[in-house]
């Protein structure tokens, strides 16, 4: 199991570095025509930011068109924004950190929130209710993204490993699917996938720990902050925005994810409320939340042995830009 995450990770590295010759952006030139966002059902301030077109309205002033990609996890992401598919890339912290440590040359510039939106999760008849019965059982997860990370540390504080058990690698709703047709034993669940099942099916949330999960970070490629440092404050900018006004309006911003995920209401009401929103700069609270993730994503063979994972945290967490614009 070992050597299998270590190829993968490998992987994953090798897609993540691979960049497009010719940006349709515009990279490489002193001015942009196009700025990509990338908006998640797991990111509710992208989707108030996209629902009501402030940032269009910023960059229209600048003759900059504003394109939005729809990206499905983490993982998904972080592809996106290396392919220079996207300019900003909406991922958790962790799974960043998987990307900088194979090479993908990104910084975490702003935090969209802090949630509690993983968990492990077991269907409502199961018998599995703490992480020391998963030993020999399946389990699903997105590799690279907050969900697998919890599993991994949850299962270091039980003393076992990926070794112990296996690990199916599914999309978040495809996952979630396998739980439910009992493909699998147990998933690593993300909001709002998660919320569905819990509110649908009476899923057992067996396992939660908010401190396990690190923080919705927004992430560009660094070649795209030294060449347009401008265009990432007035992104944070129309964020902060919608930040506020989430915050504001809890009701409304449910009903937008709704309607976007196309899922119940109630389901969007649980999946929001998950999330903390109050603390938007990049700090010492993700470097610190980054640093214990590292470690056991290094004790699995995760990222490189040889790999200063505090040296690379801290190359990471880019706080100026959000300084800038927040204080």
């Amino acid at each position: 199991m070992r050597k299998w995450i270590a190829f993968i990770a490998g992987m994953i590295g090798a897609s993540l570095i691979i960049t497009a010759c010719d940006s349709a952006q515009g990279e490489g030139k002193d001015t942009l025509d196009k700025v990509v966002l990338d908006y998640a059902y797991y990111s509710p301030t992208s989707l108030a930011l996209k629902e009501f077109g402030w940032a269009e309205e910023v960059f229209e002033e600048q003759g900059i068109e504003v394109e939005w990609v729809l990206s499905h996890g983490s993982n998904k992401a972080l592809e996106f924004l290396n392919s220079s598919s996207v300019d900003f890339g909406s991922a958790a912290g962790a799974a960043a950190l998987i990307a900088k440590s194979n090479g993908s040359a990104i910084e975490s510039v702003y935090i969209y929130s802090k949630p509690e939106w993983t968990a492990l999760v077991a269907t409502a008849d199961s018998d599995i209710k703490s992480v020391e019965q998963l030993e020999g059982k399946k389990v699903a997860a997105t590799l690279g993204t907050d969900p697998y990370i919890f599993l991994l540390r949850s299962l270091q504080e039980a003393e076992l490993s990926s070794q112990d058990l296996e690990i199916v690698n599914l999309q978040h709703a495809d996952g979630a699917n396998a739980l439910l047709t009992d493909q699998v034993d147990v998933w690593a669940g993300l909001d709002p996938h998660m919320a569905k099942v819990e509110v649908d099916s009476g899923a057992n949330l067996f396992l939660r720990d908010h401190d396990k999960n690190t923080y919705g970070t927004l992430n560009v490629r660094s070649e795209f902050a030294e060449q347009h440092p401008e265009v990432i404050e007035k992104v944070i900018e129309v964020y902060e925005k919608a930040r506020e006004w989430v915050i504001e309006n809890p009701e409304e911003a449910a009903e937008i994810l709704a309607r976007e995920a196309d899922m119940d209401l109630e389901i969007a009401e649980k999946s929001l409320e998950r999330n903390d929103f109050s603390d938007p700069i990049p700090g010492e609270k993700q470097i610190e939340a980054l640093n214990a993730a590292g470690e056991v994503l290094q004790a699995e063979s995760v990222i490189q042995e040889n790999i200063d994972v505090k040296e690379l945290v801290e190359e990471l967490i880019v706080e100026q830009y959000s300084k800038n614009v927040i204080e």
